[in-house]
């Protein structure tokens, strides 16, 4: 449903749509400048007329009546959009000054010049025709009346009068068109501008809400895990500390070790900087220290191959390919506790990258809605980046991610992007 302003107060304020409402500038009211000149040039020439004339006070009152008249409700009326018992209210008052001034002096009729166009613009055009047709046979009535002492005859003013009914009628239906169209364009306008706002605003929320979506997936990959490695450390080292002394301490200096590490990765991921397992080194370098790691905290066997020629990749896919490395080894640290060999591998082919994460713990359901976020979003990194993340795995038979990003025309477009 549109909705329209009236001087930057919406419908809904008011209950109804109201009569002489505004639709801003290009509504295509503008032009009723140019008509209010019109205007008072019409009542300039007239009312000279008969001042020149030398006729009663009474038209020249009456002319003169049609000013305020006009300003006060007629003006609005015009510009508005309803048409109602206040139309024919004013164009009837209308009618009976033109009257007035025309029935003292024939130099008043110079003043229908102003009175049609008001009386087509305020009224609905049939209406309008009945008006117009009254104020162009009404000065014939007059010099059918008084035409002696006029010198004047019905036969003489009679033609002119059918000839401008017709015209008038004709300018009518034209200026009732323009004003339609006008009126039209206005509402699109207006339309066009609420919905350019309208995708402004909800162009600003989906990244807001994008922007969410990275920050937890930042936060899952980076200090989410490190705090869960931080507490399954500890809580090793607690259970060693009577017997094996030793091993605690290797523990909690691992322990500290990931916290160093998590807190950088935290600074880094308020100024979006490089994160550090990158800094410095390369994919393949990065994904070894989380393969180490992950033997130092579990005592896996992890396996950690290369396959092709290693090379420089875009900063984007080495954030994409190391999250998603960090993301499996996690699932693995917390879900495969009956694993016992992980592999992982990096692949370099022609035009793709693939890191493949294997490992023989209990496995699970992919279709299960209960994986938990850091799934979603590798799938959502690899998106990003025009790559695709796959998950085979089922109960009692491992699990086994492989992500691949494509390093040709399309990625280097999301990497510039």
């Amino acid at each position: 449903m549109r909705t329209h302003f009236r001087r930057g107060v919406s419908q809904a304020q008011h209950g109804v749509p109201q009569a002489g409402a505004y639709y801003g500038p290009e509504s295509g009211t503008r032009w009723f400048g140019l008509w209010d000149g019109f205007f008072a040039v019409s009542y300039l020439v007239t009312a000279t007329l008969l001042l020149t004339s030398g006729t009663h006070a009474v038209a020249i009152g009456a002319l003169t009546l049609i000013v305020p008249w006009y300003a006060a409700l007629g003006r609005p009326l015009m510009i508005g959009d309803a048409v109602g018992p206040r139309n024919l209210v004013f164009a009837g008052v209308l009618l009976l000054l033109f009257a007035v001034a025309t029935s003292f002096s024939l130099a008043g009729s110079f003043a229908m010049f102003a009175v049609v166009p008001m009386l087509i613009m305020s009224l609905s055009m049939p209406q309008a025709v009945v008006m117009l047709i009254a104020a162009h046979l009404w000065p014939v009535v007059v010099v059918w009346v008084r035409g002696e002492d006029m010198g004047l005859g019905v036969l003489q003013v009679l033609p002119i009068a059918l000839l401008s009914i017709a015209l008038s009628t004709l300018l009518g239906l034209w200026v009732k068109r323009v004003v339609r169209q006008s009126k039209e364009r206005g509402r699109l306008i207006e339309d066009l501008r609420r919905s350019r706002e309208r995708v402004a605003r909800l162009s600003h929320e989906a990244g807001i809400s994008a922007e969410r979506e990275r920050l937890a997936r930042e936060i899952h990959d980076t200090i989410a895990q490190g705090l869960t490695s931080i507490i399954g450390l500890v809580q090793t080292a607690e259970s060693e500390l009577d017997h094996s002394p030793d091993l605690a301490r290797t523990h909690l200096s691992l322990a500290g070790r990931v916290a160093k590490e998590s807190l950088a990765e935290a600074r880094d991921f308020v100024t979006t900087l490089t994160p550090p397992a990158l800094r410095g080194s390369s994919l393949v370098q990065a994904v070894r220290r989380q393969a180490d790691g992950l033997v130092a905290e579990t005592g896996l066997d992890v396996r950690c191959t290369v396959e092709g020629d290693e090379r420089p990749l875009p900063m984007n896919v080495n954030v994409v390919l190391l999250r998603s490395v960090q993301e499996a080894i996690a699932n693995v640290r917390k879900h495969a506790a009956r694993a016992r060999t992980v592999e992982v591998l990096v692949a370099y082919e022609e035009d793709t990258v693939r890191v493949v994460i294997r490992d023989d713990g209990p496995g699970f359901s992919p279709d299960d809605d209960q994986n938990g976020y850091g799934l979603r979003g590798m799938r959502a990194r690899a998106a990003e980046i025009h790559g695709s993340a796959t998950v085979d795995s089922r109960p009692g038979h491992g699990t086994t991610i492989e992500v691949t990003a494509p390093l040709g025309a399309v990625a280097q477009e999301a990497f510039s992007g």
